[in-house]
C-alpha cells in the first residue's frame, strides 16, 4: 500500500490507516533517509493511539517508552547510534520485542539479524514536497 502525504495535515488521517492495516502487527520497521520524515510519522501514531508523554527521537538514549491512556506501553527506538547488533543484545531489544508491547524502531537496518520475523516494513521517502509511505 501507499500513501502520499502533501501537508502535515495530512499525517494522523495516514497514521489512523496505518493503525488500521498493521494492528496485527506488534514490531514496526520504519525505513528512509535521514530527514525522511520518520519520527515524525511516530509522532502521529502516538498521537492516534492516545500517548500521555511527549514522543521524541530517542537518538541518544536507543530507547524511549511512552504510555497510552489506557496504561499500554508503546517502545521507540531509533539505533541510528549502534555500532553493532551486539549494543542492541546488551539494552535487552529482544526482551522488548517478546514483551506484547507495541514497539517502532528507526534504522532497523542496523539491527537486522535481531528483528522478528513478522515486524512490519513501513518504507519513508521524499519526492518534491510530498512523503510518500509504503508498507512491505
Amino acid at each position: 500500500m501507499q500513501l502520499i502525504v502533501q501537508h502535515l495535515s495530512e499525517l494522523d488521517a495516514a497514521a489512523e490507516q496505518l493503525l488500521q492495516l498493521g494492528q496485527n502487527h506488534q514490531v514496526w520497521l520504519f525505513e528512509g533517509e535521514m530527514g525522511a520524515g520518520k519520527t515524525t510519522l511516530i509522532k502521529a501514531l502516538c498521537r492516534q493511539m492516545g500517548v500521555v508523554n511527549v514522543v521524541q527521537s530517542p537518538t541518544f538514549s536507543i530507547v524511549n517508552e511512552y504510555v497510552t491512556n489506557d496504561g499500554k506501553p508503546i517502545y521507540h527506538f531509533d539505533c541510528y547510534r549502534l555500532r553493532n547488533e551486539m549494543e542492541a543484545f546488551d539494552i535487552g531489544i529482544e526482551e522488548y520485542f517478546d514483551s506484547g508491547a507495541t514497539c517502532f524502531v528507526e534504522w532497523p537496518e542496523r539491527i537486522a539479524g535481531l528483528l522478528p520475523s513478522d515486524a512490519w516494513t513501513i518504507h519513508l521517502r521524499v519526492e518534491e514536497q510530498n512523503r510518500i509511505i509504503e508498507t512491505l
